[in-house]
């Protein structure tokens, strides 16, 4: 069994290998262009479910996302470029950030304070979840109104490395399995955006 969940983990982590590899390359061909406040955020709350998941027995279930993790901060160091820059694409041009987006940063961040006050593995990890979802409300506007500036290769394999690691995990409580239900539902939705925006287009 313990041979299996190894098996699992290390499927999930390839995926997480490639798609991540994957959106580096769109970002350098120019094709994508990741909203530097949700990456910021997820740069945060990735490293946090990495470590409270180790805390709770994630055990080799915690690999993929100790990958993720680091091609997280690499991706979210070049977003920075885009901070600043509009695109013209199908819905004309648009601030890649919005007024909107600094609200949704503001909670993400205060968020933070009750997480970094709380020692209990599993209340940390519930609350920089919810922070992770609401970093993403970011990158789901730019991605409904700037279909163009994302691609589904990455969402979609994240979707698959969090059903694999649910099935690598050592040990099952919220503190191991939320971050990973929470990520197959965002990353299911913003593919979803994208291929119904694309295909209309």
């Amino acid at each position: 069994m313990f041979e299996t969940k190894i098996i699992i983990a290390i499927f999930a982590s390839i995926l997480a290998f490639v798609g991540n590899i994957s959106y580096l390359k769109d970002i350098f061909k120019g094709r994508v262009k990741p909203h530097p406040y949700t990456w910021f955020i997820w740069s945060i709350v990735s490293m946090t479910t990495f470590f409270g998941g180790l805390a709770e027995g994630a055990g080799i279930g915690a690999l993929p996302t100790g990958i993720a993790e680091g091609f997280t901060i690499i991706i979210f160091l070049f977003s920075l470029k885009f901070l600043f820059h509009g695109h013209k694409g199908s819905a004309g041009h648009i601030k890649h950030i919005q007024k909107t987006d600094h609200y949704f940063l503001a909670v993400a961040l205060l968020g933070l304070i009750p997480w970094a006050l709380t020692k209990d593995p599993t209340i940390s990890v519930v609350i920089v979840v919810t922070i992770d979802v609401i970093a993403f409300i970011p990158t789901l506007r730019k991605t409904w109104l700037q279909p163009e500036t994302e691609e589904p290769t990455l969402y979609s394999m994240n979707v698959g490395r969090h059903i694999l690691t649910l099935f690598s995990l050592g040990s099952y409580n919220i503190a191991t399995t939320i971050h990973s239900i929470a990520m197959i539902c965002t990353n299911s939705l913003i593919v979803a955006f994208l291929l119904k925006k694309k295909r209309s287009n």
